[in-house]
């Protein structure tokens, strides 16, 4: 007689900016644009793990923006789609302050989706979702790198997230190894739209794998960046944007995606109480309307180009000129329309020439 082996199947998607127009009273688009053929997908999976970027609004806001808030029907949305855990590390958990962020854990717990990654204080904040399925115990944590523009870092007394120390988090693993056969890393890092992540966030993801991280999934920069095995672990620097509304500004400005922004992954794990059975990329599109696995070809293409970014290794030269094409060449590009073009002066031309040789060294 074959005995099954007992095994978890996890699934785990990038962001979910779930938004509508300010002042509207439209639920706004949620979930139910996920296709069949990802519901299904997801209805094989044990756990199906997002990052919640957004929150319900409250009587206040943060004074920045952009502010990323949802509707009741949007969260509620997420029942259909079958995702039951979302991490709330992330930089726009709070944009409603604690007001806004009491109401949206309210509304999960009352739907039943596990949320972890932020509280009232820093041990709330800090305390992992933990499940135990066909005899695996797995534990989810979660971080923010304040690189991101979190405005509200949890403390002894105070609300928010944690913040991604290393030492921190790698005593913390280091703790629950002992009891949990399996840790997932959430970290909300990196900069936002760069294909790959720095030389820098690769030497940690290594230090968190090398204290006992089985998963690390990254969110933040909102485009698909590359996933990699390091001895037993498997990182995905960044998942992408999963479900991306438009983000809008209280004056009326939007700020919508492009094609690659709106390309991502749903990354299939299988883990047994040892390790990683199995892992596979599903490539995901979102065109504004529906959210479907990919098949043209072009999704796995995004796939491939990041995790090549990876194996043909990443260097602080090839960062800083990541750096020159997101925040110069990117800018500048989005700049190039007549209303834009008849406004320039010969000293806007001699500065682009000076900031395009800097990037150039």
């Amino acid at each position: 007689m074959t005995v099954k082996k007992q095994k978890i199947r996890l699934a785990a998607v990038g962001d979910l900016l779930l938004t509508t127009p300010y002042g509207t009273k439209t639920p706004g688009r949620g979930m139910e644009a996920l296709s069949e053929e990802i519901v299904e997908l997801f209805s094989s999976c044990d756990i199906v793990f997002a990052n919640l970027e957004c929150t319900l609004p409250g009587k206040e806001s943060i004074s920045s923006e952009p502010r990323v808030f949802a509707t009741d029907e949007q969260l509620q949305s997420l029942t259909t789609a079958g995702i039951n855990l979302v991490t709330l590390s992330n930089n726009h958990a709070f944009d409603a302050f604690d007001e806004g962020f009491d109401k949206t854990t309210q509304k999960l717990n009352k739907l039943g989706i596990v949320s972890f990654g932020a509280g009232h204080n820093i041990n709330a904040a800090a305390t992992p979702a933990i499940f135990t399925i066909n005899g695996i115990s797995i534990a989810f944590l979660a971080a923010v790198d304040k690189a991101t523009g979190m405005q509200q870092f949890a403390d002894q007394t105070t609300s928010g997230v944690p913040h991604l120390d290393t030492e921190t988090i790698c005593a913390e693993m280091e703790q629950l190894k002992t009891e949990i056969d399996h840790i997932v890393l959430a970290p909300h890092w990196g900069e936002e739209r760069f294909r790959f992540p720095s030389p820098r966030q690769i030497d940690q993801a290594r230090t968190f794998a090398d204290s006992g991280a089985t998963l690390i999934l990254g969110h933040h920069p909102h485009v698909l960046q590359g996933m990699e095995c390091y001895q037993d672990t498997t990182i995905a620097y960044s998942l992408g944007n999963f479900f991306v509304n438009n983000i809008y500004w209280e004056n009326g400005d939007i700020m919508t995606w492009s094609r690659f922004e709106r390309s991502s992954c749903i990354l299939l794990i299988e883990l047994d109480k040892n390790g990683v059975i199995s892992t596979r990329q599903v490539p995901i599109y979102d065109d504004g309307e529906k959210i479907s696995i990919e098949k043209t070809g072009w999704g796995e293409k995004c796939i491939k180009t990041a995790n090549d970014y990876l194996t043909n290794k990443i260097t602080p030269a090839s960062y800083q000129r990541e750096t020159f094409r997101v925040r110069t060449i990117r800018p500048l590009l989005n700049h190039l329309n007549w209303s834009k073009l008849i406004q320039v002066r010969p000293q806007h031309v001699q500065k682009t020439i000076k900031l395009f040789f800097q990037g150039l060294k």
